[in-house]
């Protein structure tokens, strides 16, 4: 979540195994430098999509809006531990049921990341960190795919939501009209929930 200078993340090869340690700094900035990161996508029960927007004191795509939940892991982290303690940390929940969904590689000319991504479902209130984000709200599908490419976006989320979009076609075998608010949206991810359980 916070970033001191020492932050140390893990490097890995093309197949995700650790190959030596590199400090934040040069990470971001060095895109042969492959690290972890854990994304969790935090639905509400209607269909709309937590996003958070991040700090304009953030070093990498201030002010921009990014996925629900993102952060590194630690060394000697799993994915799923790194999602867990993010949740926690910036938005204040805990105890929240996660189902894996898949995984991706980000390549860019600042980084290289691999991402697992993680889905709840969560209706309550959210107390996010205001040190690490501006603001979070939900967003309706229509409103997400209206907004793509004008700048609101990291690109990151982008890909994203793209991702996403093509689970749930794959996943569910249906396009994804219930992401705008559909009453069958929370069953249908019930169901992937318990046929995929934590992990």
């Amino acid at each position: 979540m916070s970033h001191p200078k020492t932050e140390m993340f893990e490097i890995v090869d093309e197949q995700d195994r650790v190959i030596g340690i590199a400090p934040r700094s040069a990470c971001h900035g060095n895109p042969a430098l492959v690290h972890r990161v854990a994304h969790v996508l935090v639905f509400r029960p209607g269909g709309e999509l937590l996003l958070q927007k991040r700090s304009r004191h953030k070093d990498i795509q201030p002010g921009k809006w990014d996925t629900s939940v993102g952060g590194h892991l630690d060394p000697g982290e799993d994915y799923l531990a790194a999602a867990v303690r993010e949740m926690r940390e910036e938005l204040g929940l805990r105890d929240l049921p996660l189902t894996f969904l898949y995984r991706s590689r980000i390549r860019n000319e600042i980084e290289s990341e691999n991402v697992a991504t993680y889905l709840a479902l969560h209706a309550g209130a959210i107390r996010f960190a205001a040190e690490e984000i501006e603001e979070v709200r939900f967003w309706r599908g229509a409103e997400i795919d209206a907004a793509l490419g004008s700048g609101l976006f990291t690109p990151n989320f982008e890909m994203e939501w793209r991702l996403f979009l093509d689970w749930y076609r794959r996943r569910l075998g249906r396009t994804p009209t219930g992401i705008t608010g559909g009453a069958d949206f929370a069953e249908l991810l019930r169901e992937v929930i318990e046929s995929e359980g934590e992990r």
